[in-house]
């Protein structure tokens, strides 16, 4: 994933199983991630543990097959235009589907995450009963909607939400105490579709382990080099506000991140990413996945929740991908003009693009 310092094959694996035997049963996979070689991997690791032992998540949605990679844009969505009309979208589910158990070495997923979508993964039904048809071929138990990896498609995923609740279980969004913004937005709509919540990159880029200070060099290659310069240095001053509330629960910064967002409404998973970081004073990449691992069993209090909120409000900080009102180009694969559906989904949730979905810094 170019983050931190590359890992060998032995330590890879070694970490998976490793979070095994500490108690992480939930295994999150893509076949776009190395273009297959990290299904590959995750079957390696997983391979003398019992299938029933653990739950398994594909993320599918990126055609690496007919596709072609267009740099840092990486392979086109499946619902691409020139590469197949809705009528070939469930041959292409299946096989992809079928082709990422091959690799894994097991024969189903418990769920299958549409990976990315466009705008017409958001918005029409041949992408969901394509998705679906995967559930009728037992090929996974549940489905849902994985978008990103930028922020912001607010108003097309309640658009999701509304128009295929009926099939979707599942919806994993960006969240985290310094990522409120703008997936508090969607929030109640996933919880009146009953759609369950995993939040991802609680981390915030690693600043929650603890171990990226200011003044970090950041090796060459890694994404979050096109983070904002002075990310990591604002990120560890909020930080240090919230650890009073850490230490009061004996709690680490990670636990603090994750019990925070697993608070929220509708979240009911969560998932950091395991940097191992360069330099000296690094915390080793085991030694995260062990700190998660033990993750307590305890709820915050509201006035922590509230606190932890006003500390990391983001509200306003970027440019969002998606439906945008101040968008006016033609189609991209994650942006598009603000249209009439997306206006009305805007008006029915109380939700004001011009000043809620907005960069207003």
């Amino acid at each position: 994933m170019h983050f931190g310092e590359p890992i060998s094959e032995e330590r890879y694996l070694n970490g998976i199983r490793r979070a095994y035997e500490k108690g992480i049963r939930t295994f999150m996979t893509s076949d776009v991630y190395g273009r297959g070689d990290a299904d590959t991997m995750l079957g390696k690791a997983l391979a003398d543990f019992p299938r029933d032992s653990y739950c398994l998540i594909s993320l599918l949605g990126h055609d690496i097959y007919d596709g072609k990679r267009d740099g840092a844009r990486g392979y086109a969505r499946f619902t691409a235009e020139w590469l197949r009309q809705p009528a070939d979208y469930k041959d292409y589910m299946q096989k992809a589907a079928e082709k990422s158990l091959e690799r894994i070495g097991v024969d189903r997923f418990d769920g299958v995450l549409l990976h990315n979508p466009d705008i017409r993964g958001y918005s029409q039904e041949s992408v969901w009963k394509a998705v679906d048809s995967l559930r009728e071929s037992d090929l996974t138990r549940f489905i849902g909607v994985a978008p990103g990896p930028a922020n912001g498609f607010t108003l097309d995923i309640i658009q999701c939400f509304e128009r295929f609740g009926s099939l979707i279980d599942w919806a994993m969004v960006i969240q985290g105490p310094f990522e409120p913004w703008p997936s508090n937005l969607l929030q109640p709509a996933a919880v009146k579709e009953n759609i369950d919540i995993i939040a991802r990159v609680i981390d915030y880029g690693g600043i929650f382990h603890d171990d990226l200070k200011p003044g970090h060099e950041f090796r060459d290659g890694d994404h979050r080099t096109y983070r904002p310069e002075g990310w990591v240095e604002a990120g560890n001053e909020k930080l240090e506000k919230m650890r009073p509330i850490a230490e009061k629960h004996g709690l680490s910064m990670l636990h603090l991140a994750s019990l925070w967002t697993l608070a929220q409404p509708g979240v009911k998973g969560v998932v950091p990413t395991f940097i191992q970081e360069a330099g000296e004073g690094a915390k080793s990449y085991e030694d995260k996945v062990d700190d998660f691992a033990a993750l307590p069993d305890i709820e915050l209090s509201e006035e922590d929740v509230q606190t932890i909120l006003e500390i990391g409000d983001n509200k306003g900080c970027m440019n969002l991908k998606g439906g945008n009102a101040s968008y006016d180009g033609e189609e991209l694969p994650d942006q598009w003009v603000l249209n009439n559906d997306l206006k009305d989904v805007a008006e029915r949730w109380g939700i004001k693009p011009e000043a809620d979905l907005a960069c207003t810094m």
